[in-house]
């Protein structure tokens, strides 16, 4: 009975053992089972690895050659013109006859002055024979008021001349309307015999100091790329005659400030929420071939001057005028570890677009940060990996 009873015995541990390790196992199991139906429920992110570089960004710009330099002649009396000499778009020279006008008014106005010297001159005459009569009387008192006539006279007969010798060279200068510098006539309203009040008769712009355009872009964007004055670039110029186009060289001859925009920056963006300072950027072209009025058009590629951490803007989240990344915090734990999101604030951040370099206190190059995820979070949201 004993030898019969010790073998029980040890079944029934041994039973006990097998039974203990099989709920042991079931409860591990269960626990496992409930950890990953758990984590199946949680938000699914997808991840990127920032990385530190600078950023390309894109300059574009496009408009319409105009001169740099530009005059507007016309004539100050309003005469009609009697001729013209030259067509829109005619290159010209210096001191080069554009415009002869009709001044027959003035050569009247002068023949005029013309016939009142003469009378002086007549006038004069007289006074000399009234001084010999009276000299010849021996009247004292008289002489010296006939040298007095005859001086008086001499100095109206002079202030006529001076003023006849003025309308000669007005009437001169006047009559014809001269180019002041090499150009093109880029526009002509006289025609002749018809007057063009309000519009000058001819704009001329300088050959010798080219043609420009200018493009207003982000004063972040300029600042972040080093663009600076006497920069050059390659443009890209429309024909006229057709839709060929022609690559010239332009440089950057005048950055100034303009009126800023509201809204987020295509360079910059901080809160979102303030004006962004904005830029005029002044290109000139000098080519023998341009004659202004043609439509261009430039793209700049450019990497920022300084290197940063790059990541995905979409990755970027903003609320109540901050902005954040999620990045993951990687947990530890006897059943395996866990990923819990967490912010991390941005203090400014420059943008390309599809990419931003952001600055912030606490984030490296080797975590990871949150692209997408499949539910909203918040920070130490617990989170599964795709």
């Amino acid at each position: 009975m004993e030898m019969t009873a010790i073998p029980a015995d040890r079944r029934r541990k041994k039973n006990i053992k097998i039974a203990s390790l099989l709920l042991l196992g079931v409860l591990l199991f269960f626990t496992f089972f409930s950890n990953t139906l758990q984590s199946l429920t949680l938000p699914k992110v997808t991840t990127v690895t920032p990385q530190s570089k600078s950023l390309e960004f894109t300059l574009e710009g496009s408009g319409m050659l105009r001169p740099v330099k530009e005059v507007k002649l016309q004539n100050d009396n309003g005469w009609k013109p009697r001729e013209v000499l030259v067509q829109e778009g005619e290159r010209v020279k210096k001191g080069q006859r554009l415009i002869l006008y009709d001044s027959q008014s003035a050569e009247a106005g002068l023949q005029e002055e013309i016939a009142l010297l003469d009378k002086q001159k007549l006038g004069q005459q007289t006074l000399q024979d009234q001084f010999i009569q009276t000299y010849a009387e021996g009247d004292e008192l008289q002489i010296r008021k006939a040298r007095r006539e005859i001086e008086a006279g001499k100095q109206d007969q002079a202030r006529q001349a001076r003023k006849i010798a003025e309308m000669r060279d007005r009437l001169t200068a006047e009559q014809q309307l001269k180019a002041p510098f090499d150009g093109i006539v880029t526009r002509l309203n006289a025609l002749p015999g018809i007057l063009s009040p309000g519009e000058p008769d001819v704009v001329l712009s300088s050959s010798r100091e080219g043609f420009q355009f200018d493009f207003t872009a982000d004063a972040g964007l300029l600042s972040s790329l080093g663009i600076t004055v006497g920069e050059k670039l390659e443009v890209e110029v429309q024909s006229a005659e057709g839709p060929s186009a022609r690559i010239l060289t332009g440089k950057i001859a005048e950055i100034k400030s303009a009126q800023a925009r509201a809204g987020s920056s295509a360079g910059e963006d901080t809160s979102g929420a303030e004006d962004i300072a904005q830029k005029t950027v002044f290109i000139v072209m000098n080519d023998g071939s341009l004659q202004g009025g043609e439509q261009v058009q430039f793209q700049l590629k450019k990497p920022s001057l300084q290197e940063g951490v790059v990541v995905p803007t979409k990755a970027i989240h903003q609320t109540g005028g901050r902005s954040f990344v999620y990045t993951i915090e990687e947990q530890r734990g006897a059943l395996g570890n866990t990923f819990v999101a967490r912010e991390v604030q941005i203090r400014s951040s420059i943008t390309n677009g599809p990419d931003s370099m952001i600055q912030t206190d606490n984030l490296y190059g080797d975590e990871m940060i949150i692209l997408e995820s499949s539910e909203p979070l918040q920070d130490g949201n617990r989170v599964r990996l795709q």
